[in-house]
Formats: structure tokens, C-alpha cells, sequence
């Protein structure tokens, strides 16, 4: 009999996505417009991300250049961005912000490096707890009768194939941004 995985692989691949905005919201001491997804300013009476009240650019290799579409907003993003504890620096002028990036230490790299670690366990617990659900599912309909063992058995292979897949896609974005944070 056949199982619809569908709504099990988006569960996953919401994981992965999860798992990519974090992995982005850590610093490698390089500028990347990415990480300031993550900050939120209090604008026009309402928390918004950066992106959607002004315009980044990467200046050069550890500097950003933010320019407000409205300049009113100028101190709120600095606000935003001081109180973010990104460790970023910030220098306003009159109609823009220059943020910059500065170099890691060995002792934040390793912190970044934990970081990244302690998110790709997150990530492998949701996978874990999303295949507990699809396992306890797949008894239930044993137990149903609408499955038999060896149609259970073999769906449980292929649950466990996917989880297999997206744990190694997880490892992959640790290993990447490990590999950028020590470079």
C-alpha cells in the first residue's frame, strides 16, 4: 500500500530552511547582508526586518552600506543594530549607515563554532520528532489492519532513508559555515 510522504519531506524541508536562516545569522566576520535579516527595527509603529525599510549593500569585504528609504528611520536601525549583540560597528551619516564587521577573535570563532553546533542539534531533534510521528503513525495503521508488517517495515525504511537524507544536508550547512567562520 502506498504512504504520502509529502507532507512529512515539507516538514523537513522546513527544517533545512530553518536551519539555513540561522546558520546565516551567524557571523563570520565577513559582511553579508543575510545577517541583518535577523534584526529587527521599530518602525512606523511596528517591528520590521532591516531589508524592508532600506536598501544594503556590501561596500567591501567587511563593510555594509544601508540606506534608509526614509531617513527618519536612520537612528532606529542603529538603535536596532547596536542592541542586536552582533558586535557589529556602526557609523551614521547624514542620509545612510556604514556597518562594519569587524575581524574574530580565535575565542568567538569557537563560540560561532558552538553556535553553529548547538543549531544543527536543533534541527536533528525537530527531524528526530518529525519521524517519531510518522513511526507512531505507521504503527497505529498496523495495528489498524490497513498495513501489514512487511508494508510497515518497508515504509519505515524509506522514513528513515529520508531522515538519513536531510541529516546529511544539516551536516553539510554546519560544515560549511564552520569551514567560513575558521577562515
Amino acid at each position: 500500500m502506498a504512504y504520502n510522504f509529502s507532507p512529512f519531506k515539507d516538514k523537513l524541508s522546513s527544517v533545512e530552511k530553518w536551519l539555513v536562516r540561522e546558520m546565516a545569522g551567524i557571523r563570520t566576520g565577513q559582511a553579508t547582508p543575510l545577517i541583518l535579516d535577523l534584526i529587527q527595527v521599530e518602525a512606523y509603529g511596528s517591528k520590521v526586518p532591516v531589508k524592508e525599510v532600506a536598501s544594503i549593500n556590501v561596500e567591501d569585504s567587511r563593510t555594509l552600506r544601508i540606506a534608509p528609504w526614509d531617513t527618519s528611520v536612520i537612528k532606529d536601525i542603529e538603535r536596532a543594530i547596536i542592541t542586536s549583540d552582533l558586535g557589529l560597528s556602526v557609523a551614521v551619516d547624514e542620509s545612510s549607515l556604514r556597518v562594519v564587521f569587524p575581524s574574530l577573535t580565535a575565542e568567538r570563532r569557537v563560540s560561532f563554532i558552538k553556535l553553529a553546533k548547538e543549531k544543527l542539534e536543533e534541527a536533528k531533534i525537530s527531524v528526530r520528532k518529525e519521524r517519531e510521528k510518522i513511526l507512531k503513525e505507521l504503527d497505529a495503521k498496523e495495528d489498524s489492519g490497513e498495513l501489514n508488517e512487511d508494508g510497515v517495515k518497508k515504509l519505515r525504511s524509506e522514513v528513515q532513508k529520508l531522515v538519513d537524507e536531510i541529516n546529511k544536508k544539516l551536516d553539510e550547512l554546519r560544515s560549511r559555515k564552520e569551514k567560513e567562520i575558521s577562515a
